[in-house]
């Protein structure tokens, strides 16, 4: 685990691996890191602005404006119909308020720490036997590799994630989802 304050690096996640590891964790009763791993996938927030919502930021909304920690930026976030969705089942189950901190510590009045979070999904994605290097930013990458994948590896799409992410310029965006390295690899098998 990472000491605070301590780069990582992570990989992102398949689509449908990501969506199978929530419903996983929902059979197995770990409520709050399904809908962690659900929202941070759909919303691509970092980890220290995802812990900060509360239910009613997200419940029943089409959107959300947050300010966001790292960038001081004001950010819009559109709430995909899926992830609300599964927001509505998991605000029943945990029997929630709509005031409360989404992802509350034990006590419930503070978020879990980004280190209890690095360490608690290290423990998932070696229970469910996912091989990779993760750590709390894969939810990002997988949104990033998502909306790239499904708008058939454009550079519009990239240009666009470049922006979500405040990234400086597209090739950074290309370096953090580990496409340039992709690109590098398959020339050596084009050969």
């Amino acid at each position: 685990m990472a000491l605070k304050g301590q780069k990582t690096t992570s990989d992102f996640l398949e689509w449908n691996k990501m969506q199978t590891i929530v419903l996983k964790l929902e059979r197995d009763n770990d409520l709050k890191f399904a809908l962690l791993i659900a929202t941070g996938s759909y919303i691509g927030l970092r980890i220290s602005d995802l812990l900060q919502l509360r239910w009613n930021q997200v419940l029943n909304e089409e959107h959300f404006i947050i300010t966001e920690r790292k960038t001081k930026k004001i950010r819009k976030v559109t709430i995909n119909p899926e992830l609300q969705i599964i927001l509505k089942r998991l605000f029943v189950q945990l029997e929630a308020k709509e005031t409360d901190l989404m992802f509350a510590n034990r006590s419930g009045d503070k978020p879990f720490s980004t280190q209890y979070v690095n360490s608690k999904l290290k423990d998932i994605f070696t229970k469910y036997n996912v091989k990779g290097q993760y750590s709390s930013h894969f939810m990002r990458k997988t949104l990033g590799r998502r909306v790239w994948e499904v708008n058939k590896y454009s550079d519009q799409a990239l240009l666009l994630l470049s922006q979500l992410f405040n990234h400086t310029s597209v090739s950074t965006t290309k370096i953090y989802l580990g496409i340039r390295e992709q690109e590098i690899s398959n020339l050596y098998l084009s050969i």
